[in-house]
């Protein structure tokens, strides 16, 4: 009976947490999604983004072809206290490797991207470099990506980003920050990629939520 009584505690309790949970302002994972075609509440900038799958698996994929940079939009316009995270997947050719990264704030808001040929994560503002560290990127593994903007008070706003390879746990600190005076813009989230080894890079687990400021 008390083994009973604790078991459904347990679960309430979980069931309380999850119900407390705030809903993402956006998250899709492509596993309802058409193969071949661009989900519904995405927006292409440039590039021939659409869902394919590996078998066990759908994502967003960006062709090998052109070499060049390309990015699509989701979610709602937001300024601040927003984070963006997905997972995604590349591969390198010979000593040719991809960029990649997430976005807030629209096309000329921030930006946290792992550069390979660089063994860097970088954080932009548009095409303005912010801040830089070391990062070893693994071809042929997912790769997590967080970053979130939030205000600190009137008139400073913190820009932190985080990267994190698929078989090692989300680090608990930021990464990468900067720290703002110019108040963000309203924008959509944004995944961005340039497949500068030829191949085809995967996007998969796109969310969208509010942080505490």
């Amino acid at each position: 009976m008390k083994r009973f009584l604790c078991g459904g505690l347990i679960c309430l309790g979980i069931c309380v947490l999850a119900a407390d949970m705030p809903k993402p302002l956006f998250e899709n994972d492509f596993e309802s999604a058409d193969a071949g075609k661009l989900p519904d509440g995405f927006m292409v900038l440039a590039g021939e983004f659409a869902v394919n799958g590996d078998g066990t698996n759908k994502f967003l994929e960006l062709p090998g072809a052109p070499l060049d940079s390309f990015a699509a939009q989701f979610g709602p316009a937001e300024i601040a206290d927003v984070a963006v995270s997905a997972r995604v997947f590349g591969t390198a050719k010979g000593r040719r490797f991809p960029t990649f990264g997430v976005g807030l704030n629209g096309v000329s808001g921030y930006k946290l991207q792992v550069s390979p040929a660089k063994k860097a994560l970088e954080l932009l503002k548009d095409q303005e470099l912010k801040a830089s560290v070391t990062f070893d990127w693994k071809p042929g593994l997912w790769t997590h990506l967080r970053l979130q903007v939030r205000k600190v008070k009137d008139g400073e706003w913190r820009v932190e980003g985080k990267a994190w390879k698929q078989e090692s746990a989300e680090p608990n600190e930021w990464t990468i920050s900067s720290d703002e005076e110019e108040a963000p813009i309203a924008g959509k989230a944004s995944v961005m990629g340039s497949p500068f080894s030829g191949t085809p890079i995967r996007f998969d687990d796109f969310r969208v939520e509010r942080v505490a400021k």
